[in-house]
């Protein structure tokens, strides 16, 4: 239970030593106890709606039979997509990073009598793919007649796969019981018999495989699992393709396979198999300490942090495969922001702050999370939306997600990858590199670790992402001297994102505090931290005050998309108008220049959000001028929770003149 990080994100304590890692570790999520009301309600919804709907889910639509049917050969697989699988690893990922901070002896059984079905699902000689195994001669029409021959493009075997390795470490990890971890073990040493440098090539047509084989490895330390994940990664760029062919599909990029990995220097193709694949590439560099990887996803971060992410962090624009578009290519009516790609995006910023330290990663994992990420699931729990929309008109329907949120798709990745991310929040918390500790976000909470091999308690008291006054209480257990660095978000810096795509129409005068036992502290920044270095003795005191001005976001002119408009920011949080808080329409809305919002926090909308209001001008064609309008905004994340309608998040900018 202590070490479940060691393969949830990478935490020390592991089974066996390793001379390489990322230099910087997270702090536990089972020692990082939260009590904040953003966050555990969250949290608590998962575990008492979310988890027990997917379960549901997998069982009424046919995900928990095709394994019942694999097992005696008999039937027809009787769902669409051969990674359906997956939809139950995720969940039973979910569910075991839920026990392990909250037992539940009915939960435990039940994912209990779910592997059992897994397990008789799985061929003698390791192999598990229902969507073969159920039927060889008749497969699903993705799978290909043979194992693996349509691997590199749709069958997802090894897609499946390392789901199932995340899932079953995390089981492990959670549980202590072998069960899961077993029939995962016996799946990847097949991997390991079929491929190889002298042994059956490819590049995974989807990727996570990597990611799986790594939490292997750091459970057994078997070097044949680093082996081969570095092996998937290396064969990436070396298949026949047409380069000169604009397809994504005909020239590789839609797998990120046009190039070799050290080779490429952009975002590119579909979203989700992309994060999956530079969080892989992060695992494998820092267990190998290859700096050719880490300098590639250096550059392909650089790429899409500055001309390829949406305002509220939402990325992978374009809906025809899911993918990222060309740079600059973030149109607001067709943004397609899988939920699945911003968790992925999350991944992968975590691991790129344990590489490098520098604050600029979480802020940027920081506005994904409380924007482009948890607007992926309603506050009920049950609906989600598989998509996140910029801009909602009446009559739109280039997607049908934007009609409203749904309980399960027939591809129903998202909701399931949910399920399993929100139950290990807490591990984002803090982390530590020898003498510092790394505070990274700003949640409620009670967190133990050691410091110098000495226990060491600190404590979280804040209202964020409400309100930045954040209190901290130290409590070691005997004087020690280390450095706690708490990040200074680059929007309490003016700055919007970590590049140029994005800036605050305005710089705030307002600037960040930070005292020690009620005096203003000393410090210095690095990296974007502020660094307080001292002896710490029990109950010392640290406060921080960052100021939350509503700031007016503008995008870089070359997004001509957004040329004269503005979005509203507050904290960490973008917002958005929503019909029902503006008489039934917002795309009619304009915001004079000389607009001011102010904040005011209502606890019975929502389930407590701060709004923000001010002046508006609503557009009339059969009028001469346009009307004032009381326009009320509220949080992204929380659209869609009261019906169907308009949103919009940009709103055209009229001088005073024009008003």
């Amino acid at each position: 239970m202590k070490n479940i990080l060691s393969v949830l994100l990478l935490c020390s304590g592991l089974t066996y030593a390793q001379q390489k890692d990322y230099p910087i570790k997270p702090v536990a999520f089972t020692d990082v106890k939260l009590t904040d009301q953003f966050w555990s309600k969250r949290i608590e919804t998962n575990r008492t709606v979310t988890i027990p709907a997917s379960f549901a889910r997998c069982e009424n639509t046919g995900r928990v039979k095709n394994f019942e049917m694999a097992a005696v050969q008999k039937g027809k697989f009787c769902t669409k997509f051969p990674f359906d699988d997956t939809d139950i690893y995720k969940t039973i990922e979910g569910a075991s990073y839920s026990m392990a901070v909250h037992p539940d002896p009915k939960l435990d059984k039940y994912v209990d009598s779910l592997i059992t079905i897994v397990g008789k699902a799985q061929e003698p000689d390791g192999y598990l793919y229902t969507a073969r195994t159920i039927d060889p001669l008749h497969p699903q029409s993705w799978a290909g007649p043979e194992r693996w021959v349509k691997e590199n493009e749709l069958s997802h075997e090894l897609y499946n796969s390392g789901h199932m390795f995340e899932a079953a470490s995390a089981h492990y990890m959670a549980t202590g019981k072998r069960n899961f971890l077993n029939i995962a073990l016996k799946n990847a040493d097949l991997l390991v018999e079929t491929f190889g440098p002298d042994k059956r090539h490819v590049a995974p047509g989807h990727e996570i495989v990597e990611m799986g084989l790594v939490r292997l490895y750091r459970i057994t330390g078997k070097q044949d699992y680093l082996n081969l994940a570095k092996f998937f990664i290396d064969e990436r760029g070396h298949r026949s393709y047409d380069k000169s062919s604009k397809d994504e599909w005909k020239n590789g990029m839609y797998w990120q396979d046009n190039e070799p990995v050290t080779a490429q220097d952009e975002a590119e193709g579909h979203a989700v198999r992309a994060m999956y694949l530079y969080s892989g590439i992060a695992d494998v560099a820092a267990l190998t300490g290859d700096k050719e990887y880490i300098e590639a996803i250096d550059r392909i971060w650089n790429n899409m942090v500055g001309k390829k992410i949406y305002v509220q962090g939402g990325i992978g624009a374009v809906p025809n495969g899911e993918r990222f578009g060309d740079d600059y290519e973030l149109p607001n009516t067709t943004a397609y922001n899988e939920t699945c790609a911003a968790i992925g995006n999350v991944f992968w910023n975590q691991r790129m702050f344990l590489l490098h330290g520098d604050a600029k990663y979480v802020d940027l994992l920081e506005k994904v999370l409380y924007n482009g990420l948890i607007s992926g699931v309603g506050l009920d729990g049950k609906s989600f939306f598989y998509t996140n929309a910029m801009q909602v008109t009446n009559g739109s329907t280039y997607h049908d997600l934007e009609k409203g949120r749904s309980g399960w798709f027939e591809c129903s990745c998202c909701p399931t990858n949910m399920a399993r991310f929100l139950p290990s929040l807490s591990g984002y918390v803090y982390a530590q590199k020898a003498n510092d500790l790394y505070v990274n976000l700003f949640v409620s909470s009670t967190a133990n670790l050691q410091m110098h091999n000495h226990p060491v308690q600190i404590t979280q008291q804040n209202g964020y992402p409400w309100n930045g006054l954040l209190n901290f209480t130290v409590q070691p257990q005997s004087a020690d001297r280390f450095n706690i660095r708490i990040r200074i978000p680059g929007w309490a810096q003016n700055e919007a994102i970590p590049s140029s795509l994005y800036h605050f129409q305005d710089k705030s005068n307002a600037s960040y505090t930070i005292s020690i036992n009620g005096k203003p502290a000393k410090y210095h920044l690095e990296n974007g931290y502020a660094v307080l270095n001292r002896t710490w003795v029990k109950g010392d005191r640290i406060q921080v005050n960052l100021p939350m001005p509503v700031r007016k976001v503008d995008a870089n002119p070359v997004l001509t998309v957004n040329a004269g408009k503005v979005a509203l920011q507050r904290g960490p949080v973008m917002y958005c108008a929503e019909w029902k808080d503006n008489g039934g329409n917002v795309s009619n809305l304009e915001l004079p220049a000389s607009a001011t919002f102010k904040p005011q926090y209502n606890a019975a909308l929502l389930n407590g959000v701060m709004v923000l209001k001010g002046q508006a001008l609503q557009k009339d064609t059969t009028a001469t001028q346009a009307k004032p309008q009381l326009l009320t905004a509220i949080p992204y994340y929380a659209w869609a929770n009261r019906g169907e309608g308009e949103m919009q998040v940009w709103f055209p900018e009229v001088s005073n003149a024009a008003k």
